[in-house]
């Protein structure tokens, strides 16, 4: 079994299509929406963890690609700012991925962008403001943008 944990973007111009439902009657592929900002007839952002086998996941993959969905790794919608994070460790309590842990016995606390499920629970415990939910900033900017208005 192939999974991954992805963020979609949804043009305007399909946001109202059974996309997900293709994905699963077209493309065998099972998913786990985690995170979901839909806007009709603007635009809409979902994150999400896609599996199967591999064959189909590609295939799912492109399917989503050549209808305009913009597919990124989650590990580009997350970040955690080095400068801000003084390594106190309370993040590392509340991620349930283990995507957050202390490296021992330097006791650094490190990331793993790959085993993030952007659940943000990092976000709401950091006391320093280190983690960074960078795929909800472009969804606010976006919808702020008169450009984007329908």
């Amino acid at each position: 079994m192939y999974a991954r944990m992805l963020v979609l973007r949804f043009p305007k111009e399909i946001v109202d299509k059974p996309i997900v439902t293709n994905l699963v009657r077209n493309y065998n592929l099972s998913f786990n929406i985690l995170k979901a900002q839909i806007f009709p007839r603007k635009e809409g952002l979902m994150v999400m963890e896609l599996r199967g086998n591999r064959r189909d996941y590609e295939r799912g993959l492109q399917y989503l690609k050549d209808i305009g969905v913009i597919v990124e790794s989650i590990a580009q919608g997350i970040r955690r700012d080095e400068e801000k994070c003084y390594q106190c460790g309370a993040c590392t309590a509340v991620c349930p991925t283990g995507a957050l842990y202390i490296k021992r016995p330097e006791m650094e606390v490190l990331f793993d962008s790959e085993r993030c499920s952007a659940c943000e629970l990092c976000v709401k415990t950091c006391p320093s403001r280190a983690m960074i939910v960078l795929f909800d900033q472009k969804m606010t900017l976006e919808d702020d943008d008169p450009r984007h208005q329908a």
